[in-house]
């Protein structure tokens, strides 16, 4: 399966930008690091948890990672994004585009995994931090389960 520099990128962005709306939703500095670093996890793990999905090891794999080949934008987000929860749509929308780009190129199976991993990112920074201070107290907020069953549903996830 072959890509594009452009259509890897699209690729990569959308699960960076659906951990940075879920991250947003309860925006802390100390909460925000730990989301960061869960994202970063669940990012770099993915290759190894789909070891048989090519989308997956085109964009997420050590070799693709460590070469630098791939280059990620970082999101342009407006505070009036974040504020108004416009953020989910627009990493939906991403995610949208980024399946767009899939279909024809890749099995219907490597799809739904690669929307998988998505969630799974999704819900990694979700649980990583509570609301309180430090990150403590209720790790998955309503704000972000909310953000959660919409996302899982755009996603067509049972």
């Amino acid at each position: 399966m072959t890509f594009t520099k452009e259509e890897l990128s699209a690729i990569a962005e959308a699960p960076m930008l659906v951990g940075l709306a879920v991250a947003m939703i309860d925006f802390g500095i100390v909460s925000s690091a730990i989301e960061a670093a869960a994202m970063s996890k669940e990012i770099t793990s993915a290759a190894q948890k789909f070891p048989n999905n090519s989308i997956i090891q085109s964009v997420f794999s050590d070799e693709v990672i460590r070469s630098g080949v791939l280059k990620i934008e970082k999101p342009q987000v407006t505070p009036e994004e974040v504020k108004s929860g416009a953020l989910i749509d627009k990493a939906i929308a991403q995610v949208n585009s980024a399946v767009d780009l899939l279909d024809g190129k890749a099995s219907a199976e490597e799809i739904m995994e690669y929307k998988q991993m998505i969630y799974s990112a999704a819900e990694a920074v979700a649980s990583a931090a509570g609301k309180g201070l430090f990150g403590s107290g209720e790790k998955v907020t309503v704000a972000e389960a909310a953000a959660l069953e919409k996302l899982k549903a755009a996603l067509e996830l049972a």
